[in-house]
């Protein structure tokens, strides 16, 4: 791998699975650099330079200012076996992140995150990049739970804390997310100031570091059918707040259904992102009182539906799901407006 031009001067651990059945979190094995990143060339070549001869699975986010359309993205996470990277978007600009946008697009390069709904769209509205072929924890864990037996209620995603929490995986305490959460509130422009501070960039590198043991250890759970799942509902998570004029003509197409999970009478439905326009003064209508409406509506569907909230857009609905379900779950919508 590539490293800065200077020391690095932060280091951390990134756990990994252990054939050795050692315990991954043990701080005692040998820590790694975390690098700042202002210039593309500190960066891995493997990393700018994709190639189906060398794929590659990092740990990836973003943080920012605001984080969708309208913020700043600040910084992109990227954790590999042997470092972490902070690409650094306020020092480095348009033309770093620019370089980062075949890795970022590429089908070699996976990208493991938790809930990239928000990054999508900062990386698609900011800079033109189309986020492609994600692994997203916050799927696999939901999609862990139905294939284990275990009834998903309507919005119950699991947080990133929450699945560090959980001893299947990590069973750690992040209390220290929490603290930048306080910060954040005091200041929304934490992520914003230079130099980075130490607490900056280690909570930073806290949010890539476990990604990859994760990663390993629900990939070894998932099956063929739920795999399937996994890219399609990653594909789509990419695109729902990322609306366009073309109905993503422009964007990777969704992986299909494979032969070895279309089991005669049981095979998987094909999976949509459909997007309502709610009229101005109606979204009150569709949510309800104490959002009693919208919860009734996806306790009948399922489907997941999301709204673009206060960081937009506002005026629209986003359903994600098997075709049916997405539809009864549109019709229900529109006869909310319509009461």
């Amino acid at each position: 791998m590539a490293s800065s031009n200077h020391p690095p001067s932060h280091r951390t651990h990134v756990p990994l699975p252990s054939d050795s059945g050692g315990n991954p979190f043990d701080d005692e094995a040998p820590p790694v650099p975390i690098h700042i990143v202002t210039n593309a060339s500190q960066l891995p070549a493997e990393f700018l330079n994709p190639s189906p001869e060398k794929q590659l699975v990092v740990g990836f986010d973003c943080e920012g200012v605001d984080l969708c359309r309208n913020g700043t993205l600040c910084i992109v996470q990227l954790a590999f076996q042997d470092a972490i990277y902070l690409v650094d978007a306020i020092e480095g600009g348009e033309v770093l992140i620019n370089a980062c946008k075949p890795a970022l697009e590429s089908s070699y390069i996976k990208k493991v995150i938790h809930d990239c709904k928000r990054d999508s769209e900062a990386l698609y509205f900011q800079f033109g990049i189309k986020l492609n072929n994600v692994m997203d924890t916050q799927i696999a864990y939901s999609l862990l739970e139905e294939q284990e037996g275990r009834t998903r209620l309507p919005d119950d995603n699991i947080s990133f804390v929450g699945l560090l929490a959980d001893p299947r995986y990590c069973g750690i305490s992040y209390q220290e997310k929490e603290e930048v959460r306080l910060l954040l509130r005091q200041d929304p422009k934490f992520w914003k100031y230079r130099p980075l501070s130490e607490l900056m960039v280690r909570a930073a590198a806290d949010d890539v570091r476990f990604l990859l043991y994760i990663y390993h250890m629900m990939m070894k759970k998932l099956n063929e059918r739920s795999l399937w799942h996994l890219a399609v509902r990653g594909a789509l998570y990419c695109r729902c707040f990322c609306i366009n004029d073309n109905n993503y003509a422009d964007w990777p197409s969704i992986p299909p259904i494979p032969d070895n999970v279309m089991v005669e009478g049981d095979a998987p439905e094909e999976e949509i992102l459909s997007i309502l326009d709610v009229p101005q003064g109606k979204m009150g209508r569709v949510i309800g009182r104490k959002g009693v409406s919208i919860l009734s509506i996806k306790e009948s569907c399922n489907a997941e539906i999301h709204f673009g909230g206060a960081k937009g857009p506002p005026d629209k609905v986003f359903i994600l799901g098997p075709v049916r379900q997405v539809r009864k779950a549109a019709a229900m919508l529109r006869g909310r407006m319509m009461d």
